[in-house]
């Protein structure tokens, strides 16, 4: 046995594995981190196909049950007979209950009844995002083609639950496929798909009023309108009273910085508040500067705790300005200017749109709390000792009560 072969044998006594006569440099870390990074990669991918096959699956499925009118030929209980046969052969395999039979017959008709309109959707349906990128993950890209041609690449990487519920919520195509594009763009869980859907966004898209088209590429314009929301929830955030200005608003944002990046999604990375920009001399600052990694822009946020005002967009202006002159690269594309306040009238900010030289959009924000407006943790505690002292007279009275009612009902028995 050579001594490399002997090197690999294992030890006839068990032992506990720990590091040991080793040197660990930088190139042996680099090699580490690229071990890594490519297991992980393969891990993606590998689950992906997985994804894709299924998904493939249970469309064509779906087909058959449609396509062979399975119901007329066999009986109105063959989708039950299909899911017994199936789990019999199959008992470990959760996908061939009677529901999601169903859900994949389901699934295929509301995409078969027009057929055509699905595929020219599909050809445009996420032209702007790096879509391509998870196709080309599924390494049996041909074979999806050529095993079904009607059905979607895109889908493959969207996953069946999520499917499911999109159907379930959706009443048209562009509907459906509205929230595909939206699951693929934004990575999200079933869960956020549901709050997203409850939400109805795909009616809201592009609400915001906004001058993109006239001073960004269609494509841009186009992804701009679904990154800027119309309004933002500031649940998460707390003033220390009713009226507040812009500083204290900012300040609560800022102090839940994690809440405010979900909350303005997916994409937005924080640069700072009061970005300090110097223009001949004197400083400016920006409430909140945000580059965003798909638009590849960076995003000036302006604060402001009252409706909206024409001057609100003079302003706005001149830092986006000053951002393109002073932050921006070449390779950045356009800044985007962003006014979020308490309310607005379209006409105003349309109005107030015209000779301004920038993308921008005005949004509305609520739900702010107000500190004032929450009882203190000495309030809790004095209403907990009043409901149980209401709790003990309440158990007093009723046990009095079922005492007299013993009682006369002993003289009635004698």
């Amino acid at each position: 046995m050579t001594q490399e072969n002997k090197d690999i044998q294992p030890q006839a006594e068990p032992y506990i594995v720990k590091s040991h006569d080793i040197h660990i440099d930088a190139d042996y870390a680099d090699w580490i981190a690229d071990i890594k990074s490519r297991y992980r990669s393969a891990q993606v991918k590998a689950a992906v196909k997985v994804n894709a096959e299924k998904l493939l699956f249970n469309w064509q499925l779906g087909r058959d049950l449609v396509q062979k009118k399975a119901e007329e030929r066999w009986g109105a209980g063959v989708v039950e007979q299909v899911s017994l046969d199936l789990n019999r052969e199959f008992p470990n395999s959760t996908n061939f209950s009677v529901r999601n039979l169903w859900y994949m017959k389901q699934w295929y008709l509301f995409y078969a009844e027009n057929m055509e309109k699905l595929k020219q959707l599909v050809s445009v349906m996420v032209p702007e995002d790096n879509y391509d990128n998870k196709i080309k993950q599924i390494t049996d890209e041909e074979k999806l083609k050529q095993s079904v041609s009607e059905f979607p690449l895109p889908f493959a990487c969207v996953p069946w639950g999520h499917h499911v519920r999109i159907v379930q919520h959706s009443k048209t195509i562009e509907e459906a496929l509205f929230y595909v594009g939206y699951t693929i763009r934004e990575g999200i869980s079933r869960d956020i798909l549901t709050r997203v859907m409850k939400d109805d966004i795909y009616k809201k898209q592009g609400t915001v009023p906004n001058n993109f088209s006239q001073h960004l590429t269609p494509q841009l314009a186009q992804l701009a309108r679904y990154v800027v929301k119309e309004n933002y929830d500031f649940g998460f955030a707390t003033v220390e009273h009713e009226t507040y200005n812009e500083s204290e608003l900012e300040k609560a944002l800022h102090d839940n910085i994690t809440a405010l990046l979900l909350e303005m999604g997916n994409g937005f990375a924080f640069i700072g508040k009061q970005k300090e920009i110097i223009v001949g001399g004197r400083t400016r600052r920006i409430d909140l500067l945000f580059y965003h990694i798909r638009l590849r822009c960076y995003i000036v946020c302006e604060l402001k705790a009252r409706a909206f005002e024409p001057e609100f967009a003079g302003k706005l202006n001149y830092y986006v300005n000053a951002v393109d002159e002073v932050l921006k690269q070449p390779d950045d594309n356009p800044t985007i200017g962003l006014l979020v306040c308490t309310n607005m009238n379209r006409a105003d900010v349309q109005w107030s749109f015209k000779g301004i030289s920038t993308p921008m959009g005005v949004a509305t924000y609520n739900n702010i709390r107000i500190k004032d407006a929450l009882p203190s943790q000495e309030q809790l505690a004095e209403r907990v000792r009043l409901l149980q002292k209401e709790l003990q007279e309440t158990k007093r009275l009723m046990s009095k009560a079922g005492n007299a009612e013993n009682s006369q009902s002993g003289k009635i028995d004698s």
